[in-house]
């Protein structure tokens, strides 16, 4: 009777370790699948913020070509507003000159076409 029960216990004691070693490799290969599928993932990443870079670094080499053309267009209009000032005051006439604001303090007051600015969403797309 005492070795009857000795031997359950040992073989529910195999199969329970049997179903443990199991779990355990179970766990060990969603790890490793997991490990995989963050690594795929994090190269995607990386993949995207290198893009987004360098399209960052894109703009910001347009943005100075504008920055300047501003500066320049801002100074011919300022040379211009200069003469008609100098017309209007040796011939009389009243000339109406409008103010130019300082494009690189007040960026949003400058002088532009009545156009709407249309957005592209495929320049979000990555």
């Amino acid at each position: 009777m005492i070795d009857e029960r000795k031997r359950k216990r040992m073989l529910s004691n195999r199969e329970s370790a049997r179903r443990s070693r199991i779990r355990k490799q179970r766990h060990l290969d969603d790890l490793i699948n997991q490990e995989a599928q963050l690594k795929n993932q994090n190269g995607n990443i990386a993949m995207q913020i290198n893009l987004v870079t360098q399209k960052h670094t894109k703009v910001e080499a347009e943005n100075a070509i504008l920055r300047a053309q501003v500066s320049e267009l801002t100074e011919r209009v300022r040379s211009v507003n200069s003469v008609l000032h100098f017309f209007e005051g040796v011939s009389g006439m009243t000339i109406d000159t409008p103010k130019m604001p300082d494009p690189l303090l007040k960026p949003w007051q400058l002088p532009s076409a009545a156009q709407p600015i249309m957005a592209n969403a495929d320049i979000f797309q990555l």
